[in-house]
């Protein structure tokens, strides 16, 4: 839509000019104003295609409008900006209906992209919508802390997430987080009343898990004295966080896929169908779609847990956070009981340089031995320099061995036991590695045998129907004659 006439509301006249003169020059009229009361009395007026607002001004939060504009003009749609880049400020100017939320400094092409988007779409059915926000009296402190631009995508993209039911999974690093957005998805969403279920696929026995899911009858296996409510049902009408997805079996992966897709799911050793109501978020530090390929993750599971996937940075890719979430973690150890630290210029500058390969948490756990270890009241860069390692602790490889099979085998096992610094593999892993070597062993036969398989089981030394099996299990396509 060209030639609209779009309505600033700013206190700061640099931004107002800025802005007046990018939209003028995409053939827009362009009025702007200092205060939100200038803004109002436009409104009001019936003037103006499109609101651009501040959150903060002299004589009114610019938020506050948005549902008066909402009511007056219903099809007036309203782009918040806002220094206060916090997750917080996106989730309240997305449930009170904005109609996209960008952080101050902002990207002049994105807001002019975002500025077309506007005017160009459709009006939106009115009702429905997003979840009433939180009351003024609800704590607000913030699940998710820093400013930097990924940072901003994610508070983005969770901001339009909690008004729904759709399906997440968080893919990152440990240490990134990822419970956290996990929580504040329920937090701020439109399940926010019901509970909040957690459960780490890789921390439950792999002849448990199903019985942890979705609950056991009395009498269904030995030691089954009495019934028992699984995650499902404990998180009804609420959140089911499934942490490391990545880690659990495939036998389990297929009686969860059918609970996704039926909506319904029966106890272990019961006969009455039961309806999930839960919102599903899963984790994982994994690369899932390489695990598909290599035949540990179920396909058709991976595209019903991937519908919305959000990716969180490492720190190292958002080092212009850490001064913040140095300062925030600081705040918590003191309010605990430990004594107050500062840090220089300099120590900031060893930790924004530090890779992290711990990540938050590794920054969390700095901060707080710095606070129960020194003494000093002021934390300089000698301290810090003297509690980081100057590289990730890995054992020394010998290269001599990397071009024997062992040192290539090793060299892969070593992305689980120190990819990772300070944390141990998931357990299971002896399954996992197998099924790893099993199946390119296993198509590498059927090719050099032209998808023989009489042949490739004597070339591999088992059983013809053992390798049958095999290929059944781990999916393999066979395709006699290959070259």
């Amino acid at each position: 839509m060209s030639g609209a006439t779009i309505l600033i509301a700013d206190d700061d006249r640099a931004i107002r000019t800025v802005l007046s003169q990018a939209l003028g020059r995409q053939g827009h009229d362009v009025r702007t104003t200092g205060t939100a009361a200038g803004l109002w009395r436009w409104i009001e007026a019936g003037e103006g295609d499109l609101v651009i607002t501040d959150v903060v001004m002299p004589d009114e939060n610019g938020l506050n409008l948005i549902p008066r504009i909402k009511k007056l003009r219903p099809n007036l749609r309203v782009i918040v900006m806002s220094a206060q880049n916090t997750l917080l400020t996106a989730v309240k100017a997305t449930e009170k209906g904005a109609f996209e939320y960008l952080a101050k400094p902002f990207d002049l092409r994105e807001l002019t992209t975002v500025v077309e988007r506007a005017l160009s779409q459709p009006a939106p059915a009115q009702g429905g919508g997003a979840p009433t926000p939180p009351g003024d009296g609800e704590d607000e402190r913030l699940p998710l802390i820093g400013r930097s631009p990924a940072m901003q995508d994610i508070y983005r993209s969770l901001a339009r997430l909690m008004g729904t039911d759709l399906t997440v999974t968080i893919y990152g690093e440990s240490g990134t987080g990822k419970e956290l957005v996990a929580r504040a998805l329920h937090r701020y969403g439109k399940r926010r009343r019901g509970p909040f279920v957690a459960i780490n696929m890789a921390a439950i026995p792999r002849e448990l898990i199903e019985s942890e899911l979705f609950g056991h009858e009395r009498g269904a296996f030995t030691g089954a004295t009495g019934r028992y409510s699984g995650r499902f049902e404990q998180a009804g009408g609420g959140t089911l966080f499934l942490d490391e997805i990545g880690d659990m079996p495939l036998e389990a992966q297929t009686r969860l896929l059918r609970v996704l897709q039926d909506g319904e799911y029966t106890a272990v050793g019961g006969r009455t169908p039961i309806r999930a109501d839960v919102r599903i978020v899963a984790a994982t530090h994994r690369d899932l779609r390489l695990m598909v390929r290599n035949g540990l993750f179920r396909e058709d599971l991976f595209y019903r847990l991937n519908v919305v996937p959000i990716r969180l940075p490492p720190l190292r890719e958002r080092s212009e956070d850490i001064p913040e979430l140095a300062g925030h973690f600081a705040a918590l150890v003191q309010a605990e009981g430990l004594p107050a630290k500062a840090l220089t210029a300099d120590a900031l500058a060893a930790l924004k340089a530090y890779h992290w390969p711990g990540n938050v948490r590794e920054l969390e756990n700095l901060i707080r031995r710095l606070a129960a270890l020194y003494s000093q009241d002021v934390i300089g860069e000698a301290s810090i320099r003297a509690e980081l390692p100057e590289s990730p602790r890995e054992p020394a490889h010998h290269p001599q061995e990397a071009d024997s099979l062992g040192g290539a085998v090793e060299g892969h096992l070593r992305t689980y036991f120190f990819a990772h610094q300070g944390t141990l593999p998931a357990a299971g892993l002896y399954d996992r590695i197998v099924r790893e070597v099993e199946r390119p062993l296993i198509e590498l036969c059927l090719e050099a045998t032209r998808g023989n398989q009489i042949q490739a089981a004597k070339l591999l030394g088992v059983n013809r129907n053992t390798l049958r099996k095999k290929i059944r299990d781990l999916d393999i396509q066979v395709v006699r004659g290959l070259k």
